[in-house]
């Protein structure tokens, strides 16, 4: 198939007019994270060989154990963002708050916010499970030439323009979205290019697969309980099969290519659920709906959430389409 022979370089310019707003910024935002990508994976894959696995003795904004690759991401996301002069504002799982970026002649002029989870699935770095980057891109509602204000932040996930990940798998995939689609693009890792390798990839509106942390049962509300006794049940096309990695960005890509639903729920130890809404579930939702899947908090669209702060947290169901919509009458059923 030609379409095969496409770089993600020249996809990028291909589309262009098909952005909103179509002054370039979307797509060198995109080719930032092309090359922070590539810079990253390279880390990633001799991970095992130095000393860059392990934690690094702090914690993040969230209370978790920042790992030394998470760090070196962050900083490789950030830096890249920042020195091509693109974003007005970037916000990270890493930081407590949004960094500001005025560019290089002060003027606040830029148009774009950045929201991202560096390196989902960190945890498992030392045991050479496939971890990941997810990133959400907004227009800013503050005025241009103004320093950009939480607000630019805090808006519901329907407002995106771009979202996407990058998963640093078996091979190295860039997945994203800007609102007309969903493609994928894996690395060649002999030249340094990425190609279409995915085009238009969809949820199947039905899937066999669950993805959940079972280990935490006991813990979950009756309506997730109930469902996952239903996924089990000897009936029509079931039991499903489960299958759980605990890095998102790996549950969902298998998901979106196989069929099937990613639930992480509320629970007795995680009221509130454990992924954040801006950089983990708004871009997973964005591109799930894009390829025709669905994702809620178990009642609502999460896309329409109005967020109240930085690194909030909700409960998170995702995948092909009825199986959200079955979950959700299981949840709304109790």
């Amino acid at each position: 198939m030609e379409e095969r022979n496409t770089t993600l370089g020249e996809f990028i310019i291909e589309n262009q007019e098909s952005f909103q707003y179509s002054t370039g910024e979307l797509s060198r935002i995109i080719n930032s994270i092309r090359l922070a990508a590539k810079v990253v994976n390279y880390k990633v894959n001799k991970a095992g060989l130095v000393d860059i696995v392990g934690a690094a003795g702090e914690q993040n904004i969230q209370g978790e154990d920042q790992q030394k690759l998470d760090v070196f991401a962050n900083d490789t996301f950030i830096q890249t963002l920042i020195n091509r002069e693109i974003v007005c504002g970037i916000a990270s799982e890493e930081n407590d708050d949004f960094i500001t970026v005025a560019g290089g002649d002060k003027s606040h002029n830029n148009k774009y916010v950045v929201l991202m989870d560096p390196l989902d699935g960190s945890s498992n770095i030392d045991v050479n499970v496939s971890v990941g980057t997810i990133f959400s891109v907004f227009r800013r509602i503050t005025p241009v030439g103004t320093p950009v204000q939480l607000e630019d932040f805090l808006q519901p996930g329907v407002n995106q323009v771009a979202a996407g990940y990058v998963i640093y798998g078996t091979s190295t995939m860039i997945v994203y979205t800007t609102g007309h689609g969903v493609n994928g693009f894996t690395l060649n890792p002999a030249i340094g290019t990425f190609y279409l390798s995915h085009p238009n990839m969809q949820f199947s509106p039905d899937g066999k697969i669950y993805s959940i942390n079972e280990g935490n049962y006991i813990h979950f509300p009756q309506g997730v309980k109930n469902y996952l006794k239903y996924c089990q049940m000897e009936e029509g096309d079931r039991p499903y099969t489960s299958r759980y990695i605990g890095s998102l960005v790996s549950d969902f890509h298998r998901n979106m290519i196989k069929g099937g639903i990613y639930i992480y729920p509320t629970s007795s130890k995680a009221p509130n659920g454990k992924l954040r809404l801006l950089y983990e579930c708004n871009p997973m939702a964005f591109l799930a709906e894009q390829a025709g899947g669905k994702a809620s908090d178990g009642y609502n669209r999460i896309m329409e959430i109005k967020p109240t702060e930085l690194h909030q947290r909700v409960p998170f169901f995702c995948g092909s389409k009825n199986m959200v919509a079955k979950a959700e009458e299981f949840m709304k059923n109790v």
